[in-house]
């Protein structure tokens, strides 16, 4: 008598914690595998962020710097500026003075001569060593009026110089390192006089 095999059965309890077992397993087709592409392009832009930042605080940094040698600079260099305004003040006195002298004759005592040729040495030496120092003297006559430089005092009419030149300068311009420490004191020319021009243009 043979003995054929059984099918099992839905009711067979061996199925049932097949089936069971399956269920509580996780399907690893659901998510997939991780995803490495996201996480590279994830970690390269805050590596780009972290970069950009970095150069932005040393381009700042760069400019503090910058900021801080100009102060330091511009201390050295102007901390005198008021001392430097006062000496010029003297500078531009004993240039008066000389100025105001009786001009030179034959007949003069040898004395003022002397005395004339000792003042003009000390001016001479006195506006030396105020360049070795950054003070220096700028003579405008017979230049382009410069707004920056000169502060005009007059205007007069001139045949011999062009509109805006400066025919005369009653202070120079002084500068300190550069920078405009003082003014010139300028009458500028106006140009030809209107009956000078219509005689010329007469003639």
């Amino acid at each position: 008598m043979s003995t054929e095999p059984t099918m099992p059965t839905e009711e067979d309890p061996a199925l049932q914690d097949d089936a069971r077992a399956h269920a509580a397993a996780p399907d690893a087709g659901a998510d997939g595998p991780p995803n490495l592409e996201a996480d590279v392009e994830r970690l390269t832009a805050e590596r780009d962020d972290m970069r950009d930042r970095w150069i932005r605080a040393e381009a700042e940094m760069a400019n503090v710097r910058a900021r801080a040698k100009r102060d330091v600079d511009d201390t050295r260099q102007y901390a005198v500026q008021k001392f430097a305004a006062d000496v010029v003040e003297a500078a531009e006195n004993l240039r008066r003075g000389l100025s105001n002298l009786p001009g030179q004759t034959a007949e003069e005592p040898e004395i003022v001569t002397k005395l004339r040729d000792g003042f003009e040495g000390v001016e001479r030496s006195f506006v030396a060593i105020l360049e070795r120092n950054g003070i220096q003297r700028i003579d405008p006559t017979g230049q382009p009026f410069d707004a920056n430089l000169h502060q005009a005092m007059a205007e007069q009419p001139s045949e011999e110089h062009s509109p805006g030149t400066v025919v005369q300068a009653w202070t120079a311009a002084w500068t300190l390192n550069g920078r405009l420490l003082r003014p010139a004191m300028v009458v500028v020319s106006k140009g030809a006089s209107a009956g000078a021009a219509s005689g010329t243009e007469a003639a």
